[in-house]
């Protein structure tokens, strides 16, 4: 049966990017200020949040597979507990899965996610709630402050997308873009620190496009917020992620050469490498142009790891301009990459395209494609040993003594020593696989 009273244990499984993962944070977080505690490992929580990401195929579908095992076994349990829909999917669909999933009191979006105490009253009352208004930035005011973190910590900068990409469906289900005010992420990336971390990396859908009036009143970009929150004391790194290359401007590519704080990784969505298709997912660079933007970024910081984002199989794409990726790829010859084959996504413009590629050669095209990115992340991985670098440790190793943390690069490393978590450490890369690397301890590192 569904608890009638409030919920005293919670669980958030948050899918998809970064920011799903920071706006899960920020939910628990709301809830442990209600005194909600998490579930123990094991045991059914009384309130489950599915924090959900509309970008993968089959998305809603999944949702739904995961209502129906949490009601399955909150029954065998003997107590059904109170599901609360978030995220973009939850923007997507909206009232359609109140209706399709009696199970489900709340679905939030993931611009009014701050109302989710409120709706929650409401639910424990057996009413149902829907909230998938997208006011702007108001969300954030409304948060409780940070008290605790992870060494390596999400800070989002910015929210929506104007761009547009004929694909994807941000500009739908996050909003425009909006950037949040500078002072309000000094203040937030000052008390990360206080709670814990030596790494924050700023988010936003399209976070190169952050912008905001410093305390001067001057106007400044995403590199200026960069150098001012490199000043901040006991803050060791700072990362960003994910920036379009229309927004790449001088001083941003000048910021990665200029501050030590502001780590040698870019990652830099380009998606396919034929300008044809590139035209038609409304991507404003071409191949050119983005190759020629990563010259100037690795001019200001020669040692600087790329990774980037593929989609294969977009509408018309042909056997030729898939060998244009390919090429691209050789050419870049990326340290990390994520691709996926094209999926449509309803009510976007290229799910009523012309020419959908049949689902065994968008197989073919992506085994290929993965198959030379992960040539490529090996081989950066193999170039990589021999380094002395810092490690900054996030997490114990699945051996007894064993310890796992990121390189500058972002690439996992591993080693034994006596350390802890959030320690800088410094150590000499070993032996490289395709997703790690081995590693030894030489010495702790001053924050």
């Amino acid at each position: 049966m569904r608890p009638t009273n409030s919920p005293k244990t919670y669980r958030v499984k948050s899918f998809g990017c970064q920011m799903n993962v920071y706006d899960g944070e920020r939910m628990a977080e709301m809830l442990g200020e209600r005194g909600i505690v998490p579930a123990p490992d094991g045991e059914e929580a009384d309130l489950v949040v599915l924090n959900t990401c509309h970008i993968r195929e089959k998305a809603a579908e999944k949702v739904y597979s995961d209502i129906g095992r949490l009601t399955k076994a909150g029954r065998e349990a003997g107590k059904e507990p109170l599901i609360a829909v978030a995220g973009c999917v939850a923007q997507a669909e909206g009232e359609e899965i109140m209706k399709r999933s009696p199970a489900v009191s709340m679905v939030v979006g993931p611009q009014a996610y701050h109302r989710l105490p409120e709706m929650l009253d409401k639910a424990v009352k057996g009413e149902r709630a829907t909230d998938t208004d997208m006011p702007a930035i108001a969300k954030f005011a409304a948060l409780p402050e940070r008290r605790r973190t992870n060494p390596a910590s999400f800070l989002t900068v910015q929210e929506g997308c104007d761009k547009f990409c004929t694909y994807c469906v941000v500009p739908y289900t996050r909003g425009a873009e909006i950037s949040r005010p500078y002072a309000d992420l000094v203040t937030e990336a000052r008390k990360l620190v206080d709670a814990g971390a030596k790494e924050i990396t700023l988010l936003g859908q399209n976070v190169s496009a952050w912008s905001g009036e410093d305390e001067k009143g001057h106007r400044v970009g995403l590199a200026g917020l960069i150098r001012d929150l490199a000043k901040v004391d006991g803050l060791a790194r700072i990362r960003y992620t994910t920036s379009h290359p229309a927004d790449m401007d001088d001083a941003l590519i000048a910021a990665h050469g200029e501050i030590d704080k502001l780590m040698p990784f870019l990652h830099l969505p380009v998606q396919a490498g034929s300008d044809r298709v590139l035209k038609a997912m409304n991507r404003s660079h071409t191949a050119e142009s983005y190759l020629k933007l990563l010259d100037r970024f690795r001019a200001a910081r020669p040692d600087l790891a790329l990774s980037g984002d593929f989609i294969v199989g977009f509408p018309g794409e042909t056997d030729a301009e898939f060998e244009e990726t390919l090429a691209l790829v050789d050419e870049v010859q990326y340290a990390q990459a994520f691709s996926f084959k094209y999926s449509p996504r309803p009510g976007t413009p290229a799910a009523t395209m012309d020419g959908q590629v049949a689902k065994e050669v968008m197989d073919e095209r992506l085994q290929r494609l993965q198959a030379a990115l992960n040539r490529d992340q090996l081989a950066f991985n193999e170039a990589s040993v021999g380094r002395i670098c810092e490690v900054l440790v996030e997490r114990k190793g699945k051996h007894e003594g064993q310890w796992l943390g990121k390189t500058p690069w972002l690439q996992s490393a591993w080693f034994e020593g006596d350390v802890a978590i959030g320690d800088l450490v410094q150590v000499e890369l070993l032996e490289a696989g395709p997703n790690s690397l081995s590693a030894k301890l030489r010495e702790t590192v001053a924050a």
